[in-house]
């Protein structure tokens, strides 16, 4: 099961009585995932979801506080190849009621649809509740182990700059794009996603949320860590590496011996121990040096070395 299942089967189970609460729910979910349909002068709505528990808040929403004769199928998406189960409203008279208290209408003879409903979106609570059932209906958050994105998906633009709208009351940043011929209202930032979570209510998933992406923080740091240190230790190694051939070509050319005696020091500290950092070896002497000033010594054996390749120095 996704993530997105999980979290919607989560919130799905939140317990709601009060009737002003579960109109401003149904005002989120209609327009996301509900169907209306107008034949022979009769009204019907239809909402159509892939996930259970959700089709059983929506079958219990209509029927016990409308007191609906609610149908409920299962239909085969072909697109999708999954089962989908529809709520149907019929009864006419009945879906002039809902489409009344929910606001989805702005006129009782053309039935232009209302994408904002206003008056049921007033308080905290009421907002809290029309965010949920829009999530309920065409929401998703995809698995944080992989990305972070949550987005919801509208049919209609004054649907998503209210969603948007509502959304970002609770001091959020979400945005609206377009995807084909649907809005996208979408977040990427994980911390705002887990922000949202607890928004709608999904305080479970939010702790498991919170889990993985500390996780993932954690391998992030010590992978960059890690990734740091093989980079300074490749860089020391190959500096070991050159400095140990520009000593063997000296040895080779003039002799050791020739060269002044803090010079043939640090060679025959470096041919002895080729795995040493340039601190290790400052420390190394008595009396102490600084690491700078053995840097400064190594590249007097590089010009040397150099200089016998036949190599000019840059200037």
């Amino acid at each position: 099961m996704s993530f997105s299942s999980d979290v919607k089967n989560e919130v799905a189970k939140i317990r709601v009585e009060d009737y002003n609460i579960i109109i401003s729910e149904l005002a989120g979910i209609t327009p996301m995932c509900g169907v209306l349909k107008y034949k022979n002068f009769n009204l019907s709505m239809e909402y159509v979801t892939e996930n259970a528990p959700v089709a059983r808040r929506i079958f219990t929403f209509l029927r016990k506080s409308f007191g609906f004769d609610v149908e409920v199928r299962n239909a085969k998406s072909k697109q999708l190849k999954k089962n989908l189960y529809i709520i149907n409203v019929d009864e006419d008279e009945s879906c002039r009621l809902l489409l009344d208290e929910l606001k989805y209408i702005r006129d009782e003879n053309v039935f232009i649809k209302n994408y904002r409903p206003v008056e049921i979106t007033k308080s905290i609570r009421e907002k809290k509740a029309y965010i949920r059932g829009a999530f309920l209906g065409a929401g998703s958050i995809t698995n944080p182990e992989k990305s972070y994105h949550l987005e919801f998906v509208c049919s209609d633009e004054e649907n998503a700059d209210f969603l948007r709208e509502k959304i970002n009351d609770f001091g959020l940043n979400s945005k609206v794009t377009t995807r084909k011929d649907k809005y996208i209202v979408y977040i990427k930032e994980a911390e705002q996603i887990s922000d949202f979570l607890s928004v709608i209510g999904a305080f479970n998933s939010l702790l498991k949320f919170e889990n993985i992406r500390v996780l993932k923080e954690m391998r992030n740091n010590v992978n960059r860590i890690v990734n740091c240190e093989t980079a300074n230790l490749n860089k020391t190694v190959k500096s070991s590496l050159d400095q140990v051939e520009d000593i063997k070509l000296i040895d080779r050319e003039i002799g050791l011996e020739n060269l002044d005696d803090e010079l043939k020091l640090l060679a025959d500290i470096r041919m002895n121990n080729r795995s040493m950092s340039l601190s290790d070896i400052a420390n190394s002497l008595e009396p102490k040096v600084s690491k700078s000033t053995i840097n400064y010594r190594f590249k007097k054996l590089k010009r040397i070395a150099n200089k016998l390749r036949g190599v000019q120095d840059a200037k």
